[in-house]
This record gives structure tokens, sequence and C-alpha cells, in this order.
């Protein structure tokens, strides 16, 4: 779990969780007005800019959400309106981070192999204690080019990082006997996704 959902997860921030709109503003302000008395304005403006992060990440989740619900099939997808908003990347990531979400973590690594929108690849393990997934080829993985298979194992991660951010490292098998499976790293940060989400999964 990364630095940020385990400070959303602490007692302390599920203390705040009760706050209404109205004093978590005043909190901010607060906040905002020490760092004033520092005299550091990088600080400060460091701080503005991430409360401005944080609001974009958050309103667009809530919209998102406003948005599914609202949506004319919503309650004609199979399992109800909360199966549309799990297999939502944004909302999912929201839930996940606030550990609200209802799904365990083979469920949402499946979910992330279906929202990468390539049927190229089947799990083949998951170890919790190493948090590393192990992938093979599931055939029909396009013409077989390292680029197209790189661009598949991409949008892979991407979507873990979206579903099941536990997973911090993925091993695709090779299926050559002279061969290792090739290592995957899966960079955990903060929620900065693109418009906006968290952070885009990385290979390192």
């Amino acid at each position: 779990m990364s630095a940020a959902a385990r400070t959303v997860n602490s007692p302390a921030a599920a203390a705040t969780r009760v706050m209404n709109a109205e004093q978590a503003g005043r909190r901010v302000e607060e906040v905002l007005d020490r760092l004033d008395t520092t005299g550091d304005e990088s600080a400060r403006a460091g701080a503005e800019e991430l409360v401005r992060v944080l609001m974009d990440f958050y309103g667009a989740g809530l919209a998102r959400i406003v948005r599914l619900l609202d949506a004319p099939a919503a309650g004609k997808v199979p399992g109800g309106p909360l199966a549309g908003l799990l297999a939502d990347e944004l909302v999912s990531s929201l839930l996940v981070l606030h550990d609200l979400h209802p799904e365990d973590t083979a469920t949402r690594i499946d979910r992330a192999l279906d929202a990468a929108g390539d049927h190229s690849w089947e799990v083949a393990g998951f170890d919790e204690s190493s948090a590393t997934l192990r992938l093979r080829s599931a055939g029909g993985a396009g013409c077989g080019c390292a680029g197209t298979a790189a661009a598949s194992q991409q949008a892979v991660e991407d979507a873990l990082a979206c579903f099941a951010p536990e997973v911090t490292a993925v091993e695709v098998e090779t299926g050559a006997a002279s061969r290792g499976p090739a290592l995957l790293q899966i960079g955990t940060a903060p929620p900065s996704r693109t418009a906006p989400g968290p952070a885009a999964a990385k290979t390192r």
C-alpha cells in the first residue's frame, strides 16, 4: 500500500471523515495560515497546489459517480448500479484507496485485465508476500511484435494501478526453458493520474 493510502486509512484520517465541507475548508485554511507564518513561500505554494490536485481528483471521482448512477442504463447493468461503479477505473481506484472496495484482490486483478482491453494474458498466480503477479500469454497476442507486447503489458500495468494497486511487480512467463520470466516493477505513487486519477503504473 502506498504512503498516501496509509495516510488516508490511518486512525487520524478516519476521524476526519466525519467532517463536512465547511469544517474541512477551515482546517485547510488553518494549515495554510500556519505555513504563512513560516515565511516559506515555496512551501505555501506547494501546499496550495496539493490541495488543488486533490480537489480536482476527488471532484472528478464524484462527478463520475453521479454520471454513472444517472445514466439510463445504470439500473439495467447486471449486478445493479454498484457493478457499474466497480468497473470504472477512477471510481474503483478511489474505493481501493480508502479501503472501501468490496471485491478481493483476485477479482480486481481480473477486472484490470478486462479493462486493459487485451485478452492476450491470463493470471498464472499472485504471491501476496511479494505482491508479485505472474502472467502468461493466453495466445492471440497480436502480431507478436516486441512493440505490441510492450504496449499490451503497459496497458495491463496501468489498469492494475487503478484496480489492484497492491500488485507492485509483474512477472511475464516467456515459455522458453532457457529464459526466466521478465520482472516488471510497477511503481506505487499518490493519486495524480491523467485527467485526473491515480498515478499511472510505471515500468522501472
